[in-house]
């Protein structure tokens, strides 16, 4: 059962989501209690990354419902969504940097955007959250000038400028070394638990998402097949929570896409 126990912070109600004619999501129910680190997992094209955007109200589902601390997400004003994603941090696959900015202009760009700080007061917050993420000595540098690792790390500072009630990743551990890899899983549940905010972890990195977080939701073909805590994934007998979990390269996910016998094709050579 999903994790209950605690107040939820997110709750997705039978929910279905379709471009046009085309459906993504159907019959989509999870719940996301405050405080918890939560993954989103499947292979390309199960929809977890249009989760992540009826969640903050980027799109709206064609049924269902989609609540944010009780708020019905699909049925705000654009003034109160725009309030609620205020508090809320997304860090992108790639980090999207500004890239005329340098680190410290990036991290405090929400701070002079949102709030009426001093800059006295910005630059020793702006410093503090550099300092959570082990970049403070980098603050002068451009983003041209920084690692994949690195700037993934800015990115997550800007992310956390706010003191967000949610975080939301997606795929943050793409194209990174695995020492970077294992410092962006580290501050991911640091953070969290620092700020008591909420996090969800869109992923393909199922070993490293699977040591950080609390409770796993796993797609397919825009339905919920499985969820549990990492533990029940890694002992699942699921054929399709197995071969994800375990990286198989044949199972219900096919290595050949459809075709027709081979010696067919084979004699039309021929």
């Amino acid at each position: 059962m999903p994790p209950v126990a605690q107040e939820p912070l997110i709750e997705i109600s039978d929910v279905g989501f379709a471009y046009d004619r085309r459906p993504i999501l159907t019959g989509i129910n999870m719940v996301i209690p405050k405080g918890k680190v939560v993954a989103i997992m499947g292979v390309s094209g199960s929809g977890k990354t249009t989760l992540l955007r009826l969640i903050s109200g980027v799109v709206k589902p064609t049924r269902g419902e989609v609540r944010v601390g009780g708020a019905l997400v699909n049925e705000l004003t654009p003034d109160s969504l725009y309030r609620m994603r205020r508090r809320m941090g997304m860090l992108f696959q790639f980090g999207a940097l500004f890239t005329d900015l340098s680190v410290f202009d990036n991290v405090a760009f929400q701070m002079r955007e949102h709030t009426d700080l001093s800059e006295r007061m910005i630059r020793d917050l702006v410093m503090m959250k550099l300092h959570a993420v082990g970049l403070r000595g980098a603050h002068n540098l451009m983003p041209s000038e920084l690692s994949g690792g690195m700037a993934r790390r800015v990115a997550l500072a800007r992310a956390i400028a706010l003191d967000p009630m949610l975080m939301m990743y997606d795929e943050p551990f793409t194209g990174l070394d695995p020492i970077s890899l294992g410092v962006i899983g580290n501050l991911i549940r640091r953070l969290n638990d620092a700020l008591g905010a909420t996090s969800i972890v869109v992923t393909h990195d199922v070993q490293e998402a699977l040591d950080i977080v609390d409770y796993v939701y796993y797609l397919s073909d825009g339905r919920m097949v499985a969820h549990g805590t990492p533990d029940d994934m890694r002992n699942s007998t699921d054929p399709l929570v197995r071969q994800f979990v375990y990286g198989e390269p044949d199972g219900p996910v096919p290595f050949q896409y459809p075709a027709r016998d081979f010696a067919q094709d084979l004699k039309l050579v021929h």
